[in-house]
């Protein structure tokens, strides 16, 4: 059985979601300042920060970003026209199709990092805030629902 929400737990999941919200807005901003969509720019992030242990794949970065293979096969050619990245077959298995940054893709991926890292020292704290709240009315909703249980 669930925990029945309260209105300061609304009230905490609303703020929570204009804090992301406005984050992300920004974010779509800067992407669309540098020619960007903002799809295509977390393409390129999520390429450049992909764990060790995964390969930049179409389907990996399908995966990173929630969408469909084919989308990510369409942001890939977008961003190879534009010379952003770049697709290298596999030297084992030729099947297999990775994606690279480019220098350019690089050197763009990187001026929009810089903004959204300073964007975060901004927003951050009111961004950490409210996930604290939510997390603190998690972990009061975990003990409630272990003592109901108990009873």
């Amino acid at each position: 059985m669930g925990q029945i929400l309260r209105d300061e737990h609304y009230q905490a999941l609303a703020e929570f979601r204009y804090r992301l919200r406005q984050f992300l807005r920004r974010s779509e901003e800067a992407a669309r300042s540098v020619g960007l969509e903002p799809q295509q720019h977390q393409l390129l992030l999520a390429l450049r920060g992909l764990p060790p242990d995964r390969e930049p794949t179409v389907g990996e970065l399908a995966e990173r970003l929630q969408i469909q293979h084919h989308s990510a096969v369409e942001l890939v050619d977008r961003l190879e026209r534009r010379g952003l990245v770049w697709r290298e077959r596999g030297e084992r298995d030729r099947r297999q199709v990775y994606v690279r940054l480019t220098p350019e893709g690089r050197r763009v991926l990187e001026g929009l990092a810089a903004f959204h890292w300073q964007e975060l020292q901004t927003i951050g704290p009111a961004l950490i805030q409210a996930l604290e709240r939510i997390t603190r009315a998690v972990q009061a909703g975990e003990e409630w629902e272990s003592h109901r249980e108990r009873e």
